[in-house]
């Protein structure tokens, strides 16, 4: 039998969607402290503003807001540290390769637990122009104003 093994959103970067064209998705491993990580199942987490960058080989996630503990005490990390992302040499240099060729970012898209290890979302993305921001809603009311305007005169 096919064991269905959940996995437990804690995080979305809502705001990544909405200033991004996601084109392609990524997973990776974080790595965390205890105390970090019980931040983390208690869903006190932030990705709004939050970036990836390759230096020297390897991937880090800047901007993720992770709060303290509130047990934590003396073990308690920095909430806007610098965190390591763990994924193969391989898919670091080639998206290290897209990143620098056609200037794309990566964007961390999502956090959750799967198997009991957090993993982050990272999206290769492409910046969104101010015009194509435009909200599905706003878009057709758009439409149905020029419709009108043209329907009168």
């Amino acid at each position: 039998m096919a064991e269905q093994i959940a996995k437990k959103t804690v995080a979305h970067n809502k705001k990544a969607y909405y200033e991004y064209f996601v084109l392609e998705m990524f997973e990776a491993g974080i790595e965390l402290f205890g105390t970090e990580v019980k931040s983390i199942r208690q869903g006190q987490l932030n990705l709004r503003d939050s970036w990836c960058n390759i230096v020297k080989g390897e991937i880090f996630i800047n901007g993720m807001h992770v709060s303290p503990y509130e047990k934590g005490n003396i073990f308690n990390r920095e909430p806007l540290r610098v965190r390591r992302l763990l994924m193969h040499k391989r898919e670091i240099i080639r998206l290290k390769a897209e990143v620098k060729q056609q200037g794309l970012a990566l964007i961390p898209l999502s956090v959750y637990f799967y198997k009991g290890k957090a993993k982050v979302k990272i999206g290769l993305c492409k910046g969104k122009k101010n015009y194509d921001k435009r909200t599905v809603e706003a878009s057709r009311s758009a439409a149905r104003d020029i419709e009108r305007s043209l329907r009168e005169h």
